[in-house]
């Protein structure tokens, strides 16, 4: 394969799974405010399993967490095939695009509403009135405290998860991808899941401190089953990228990635 194929190649890669890894990690922020019913939303009555005095462990999960899981398999695939470099410099792109995202919300709710806007939302469906530009303050100021956490916690748990999945990698090798990634994932996610209800919803919001902790407790078991659930998707993923690669330039960029420098991105 010519020198300039095999670059074209790993650039095209790693433009798909930076657009994969930047889309969920933005679609993850901004319906992040929404908590929901996952018992409910199957079909059955909630739990209801006393936990922290009055609070009941129910499945009560934000609505982030439902794509969340996505973004660190993909991180994990970035880090297979670019290593460290790869990594860092997607995280930074994508902390650079949620800002930016933070900035415009914010920005949208200082405009001030035209009027016949409030007037044919004056009501909601049960012909109740209703004030449209309340409502979208209310969803948009809860989702800036989650972008805001968000961030914080999008950057202490990538590079967790870059560091846990290399230390991994220094013991599994080139194979058991499903021990490092998940591994990884598992220990950056109980840190994520954490951070960002205590910044969003206890230290910027109302939230009790035993309210936090069930929706921790409940989104992290969510966030493990589902990345247990996901390991056939890496070896997908390996799959299809290998055969995009061809064998011999795939395990080259693993090797490359795997060096403890690191390689040029590009």
């Amino acid at each position: 394969m010519g020198e300039s194929i095999q670059k074209n190649k790993k650039i095209n890669l790693f433009l798909v799974l930076a657009g994969v890894f930047i889309t969920n990690a933005l679609i993850a922020e901004l319906i992040g405010g929404k908590i929901f019913s996952f018992e409910k939303t199957l079909g059955f009555e909630p739990l209801n399993i006393s936990l922290f005095g009055d609070f009941l462990l129910q499945f009560n999960l934000t609505a982030g967490v439902l794509i969340w899981p996505m973004v660190f398999i993909t991180s994990d695939i970035i880090n297979e095939y670019f290593g460290k470099q790869g990594v860092k410099k997607i995280t930074y792109i994508t902390v650079g695009l949620i800002a930016y995202s933070f900035l415009a919300i914010y920005l949208a709710m200082k405009l001030v509403p035209a009027d016949f806007w409030l007037n044919v939302f004056a009501t909601d469906s049960q012909g109740n009135p209703f004030n449209i530009n309340e409502a979208f303050q209310k969803v948009f100021t809860q989702g800036l405290n989650i972008i805001f956490a968000s961030l914080v916690a999008f950057v202490i748990s990538q590079f967790v998860d870059v560091y846990v999945f290399h230390k991994l990698r220094k013991i599994t090798g080139k194979n058991k991808i499903w021990l490092r990634a998940t591994g990884s994932t598992l220990v950056s996610q109980l840190i994520d899941s954490f951070i960002v209800l205590f910044i969003a919803f206890y230290f910027l919001g109302s939230w009790p401190i035993e309210q936090v902790l069930a929706v921790g407790i409940t989104n992290y078991i969510y966030k493990f089953v589902i990345a247990i659930l996901l390991t056939p998707l890496l070896y997908l993923s390996r799959f299809i990228i290998d055969k995009y690669l061809g064998k011999d330039f795939s395990k080259q960029l693993q090797e490359e990635a795997s060096a403890a420098s690191g390689s040029k991105l590009f």
